[in-house]
C-alpha cells in the first residue's frame, strides 16, 4: 500500500500525509511533554526548539531578561531588538534630530525625578548605587535610573546581543512547531525589511506606545486641534504661560504635570479627579491648584478656546489646554497567533475587544498558554517594575531549560488567568466606583504573593539563587510602603528649598 502512495499520489497529498503524521507526533510529544534523543535523555519539548531566542524591547525588562537568558538560561543563540538608537525604554530621554528614521520618543521629561528608591530598582547581582543626591531627595533621577541601565546593557553591546534601530513590525507563529516568524525594519539601513525564523520570542515592549484616552464627548475634536494632550508628550511646562488649563487625572503623571504647569499658568489650575489619590500617588498641595470633578463634555468654541461642563454641573469657561493623565495599556498588536478552534488562521493575540483588557491566555503573566515558546515580560504593571522583571525572567529562563515545572496542557496554564480574573472581579464587584487600577494587569496589593510564588519555584530549582534574588514578604512589603512618605518629605523639601531643573542629558 506504500509503494502505491508513493507512485501515484500528488506531491501535494504527499505533503500533507507528512504534515498530518508531524502533526499527531507533536501533539503526542506535546500531552506528554517529553521528546526523547540521545540514548532515552528525556526533556522537554520546549526546551529542545527554545535554542534561537528574539528579545523585542531594550528597556528594563528587555535589558534583565536577556541577562538572565544568557547567564542562567545558558542558551545558545540570543539577540535583541530595540527600535531606537539607545536602550533604555522610558528612561531614555532624547531629543528630536534631523533624520530620516521614526522616531518613538519615551514619555520621560526634563526634570523626572522618579518615585522608588534605588534599593528597589537594581537588578539581582547588579545593586544600583546611591544616587549622588541630597539626604533630602534620595530618589534617582531619569538621567541616573538610564546611567545605570546603560552600565548593565554595556557588555551585552559589544559583544552584539542587542541590536539598536531594529523595529519589529510582525511576530507570527509557525505551525507544526516551527517556531516563530519575526519581520523586522533595520533604521541602520534606511528601513530595510527582514524576515527572520526564530525557535521562541520573548515580547517586552512595555505599555507605554498604548494611550487610554477617556470616551468623553468631545474630546476627539479638542485632539484634532491640538488642545488635548496625553501624558506621554508632556515635555514642560514651556509654552503653556498664562494659559487656562485643566489636567486630568490624579496619579503620578496627572500630579507631576499639574506641580509643573500651576505656577506658570492662569490661576487657578483645574485639576479634575474622581476620587481623592491613593496614598501612592504623592503630591502636594498647592493653593494654585483647585480640584474639580470628571469631566461630562467638552465644548469647542472659536479661536481654539473650549469649555469642560463638569459632572457636577459646574462650567469651567475658555479653557487653552487640557493634559491627560489617564494611562497606558498592554496592547502588543503586532504578535499574531492562530486563533484557537480555526485551523491555519492567524489573529493578532489581543485587540481592542478583549476584554478585560490584558494580553490574554498568559501562565503566570509570562507563558502564553497555547505555545509556551512565546513570552510576555511587562504584562503587569507592579509598584516595583525592575526587580520584578527580573523575577519573572529568571522564573522564564529556568521554564523554558525544563528545571521549573509548570502545566502540561494549554487548559491547565490557562488556570492563572481564570483565577486572577474572578479574583479581581470579586474585588471590583465589593466598590462602588471602582478604580481603573483594580484590573486584571495591575498587580496591586498581589504584588508580594505574585512573586513570592514564582521565587519559591527559582529557588527549589535552583537553591544557590535563594541568596541572589530579592525577597518577598511582609518585612520587606513595609519597607516599600514606607518609601511613599520619603518621596512626600523630599517633594516638601523640594518645594521649600527651590533649585535648578535636574538635566537629564
Amino acid at each position: 500500500m506504500y509503494a502505491y502512495l508513493w507512485t501515484v499520489a500528488t506531491f501535494k497529498e504527499v505533503v500533507s500525509l507528512v504534515s498530518q503524521f508531524l502533526s499527531v507526533i507533536l501533539d503526542v510529544c506535546w500531552k506528554l511533554n517529553k521528546w526523547t534523543l540521545l540514548g532515552g535523555t528525556s526533556l522537554r519539548l520546549l526546551n529542545l526548539i527554545s535554542r534561537q531566542q528574539a528579545f523585542i524591547g531594550g528597556g528594563p525588562a528587555g535589558l534583565v531578561t536577556l541577562r538572565n537568558l544568557l547567564d542562567r538560561g545558558q542558551f545558545d543563540h540570543v539577540e535583541l531588538y530595540e527600535r531606537r538608537d539607545d536602550i533604555g525604554g522610558v528612561w531614555y530621554y532624547d531629543e528630536p534630530q534631523d533624520s530620516n528614521k521614526p522616531r518613538w520618543p519615551s514619555p520621560a521629561y526634563k526634570g523626572l525625578i522618579g518615585n522608588v528608591l534605588p534599593e528597589f530598582l537594581g537588578f539581582s547581582g547588579h545593586p544600583f548605587p546611591e544616587p549622588p543626591s541630597s539626604p533630602h531627595q534620595p530618589f534617582p533621577t531619569l538621567k541616573e535610573t538610564y546611567d545605570y541601565l546603560r552600565l548593565f546593557a554595556e557588555p551585552f553591546l559589544k559583544d552584539g546581543k542587542i541590536k539598536l534601530n531594529r523595529q519589529v513590525v510582525r511576530v507570527q507563529e509557525i505551525g507544526l512547531g516551527g517556531g516563530w516568524q519575526v519581520v523586522s525594519r533595520d533604521w541602520n539601513h534606511a528601513g530595510r525589511e527582514m524576515e527572520e525564523q526564530w525557535d521562541a520570542v520573548v515580547v517586552a515592549v512595555g505599555w507605554w506606545d498604548n494611550l487610554v484616552w477617556p470616551q468623553t464627548e468631545g474630546l476627539d475634536a479638542l485632539r484634532e486641534r491640538g488642545l488635548a494632550k496625553h501624558a506621554n508628550s508632556w515635555r514642560g511646562p514651556e509654552g503653556y504661560e498664562g494659559k487656562k488649563a485643566l489636567v486630568v487625572g490624579n496619579a503620578n503623571s496627572a500630579n507631576d504635570i499639574a506641580a509643573q504647569l500651576a505656577p506658570v499658568v492662569h490661576a487657578p489650575l483645574y485639576q479634575s479627579i474622581r476620587r481623592p489619590p491613593f496614598a501612592k500617588f504623592v503630591s502636594l498641595e498647592n493653593e494654585r491648584i483647585v480640584k474639580v470633578s470628571p469631566v461630562a463634555k467638552y465644548i469647542l468654541k472659536e479661536d481654539d478656546k473650549f469649555d469642560a461642563l463638569l459632572t457636577d454641573g459646574t462650567l469651567l469657561a475658555d479653557l487653552d489646554t487640557v493634559q491627560l493623565g489617564t494611562g497606558y495599556r498592554p496592547f502588543p498588536s503586532f504578535v499574531h497567533v492562530f486563533e484557537q478552534g480555526v485551523e491555519g488562521k492567524l489573529v493578532s493575540i489581543v485587540s481592542d475587544s478583549t476584554y478585560p483588557p490584558r494580553i490574554p491566555s498568559l501562565h503566570r503573566m509570562v507563558l502564553y498558554a497555547y505555545n509556551p515558546s512565546l513570552a510576555f515580560l511587562g504584562a503587569p504593571l507592579p509598584h516595583t517594575p525592575f526587580p520584578i522583571a527580573d523575577l519573572m525572567s529568571t522564573w522564564l529562563a529556568l521554564a523554558w531549560r525544563g528545571e521549573v515545572p509548570y502545566p502540561d496542557t494549554p487548559e491547565g496554564r490557562l488556570v492563572f488567568e481564570k483565577e486572577r480574573l474572578e479574583t479581581v472581579e470579586r474585588v471590583r464587584q465589593t466598590v462602588a466606583d471602582p478604580s481603573s487600577l483594580i484590573v486584571y494587569s495591575v498587580l496591586g496589593p498581589y504584588e508580594q504573593e505574585f512573586a513570592a510564588g514564582l521565587r519559591v519555584d527559582i529557588v527549589k530549582a535552583r537553591p544557590e539563587l535563594d541568596s541572589v534574588l530579592p525577597v518577598w514578604n511582609d518585612e520587606r512589603t513595609a519597607v516599600r510602603e514606607a518609601m511613599y512618605q520619603i518621596k512626600y518629605q523630599s517633594l516638601e523639601y523640594a518645594r521649600d528649598h527651590p533649585g535648578p531643573v535636574v538635566e537629564n542629558n
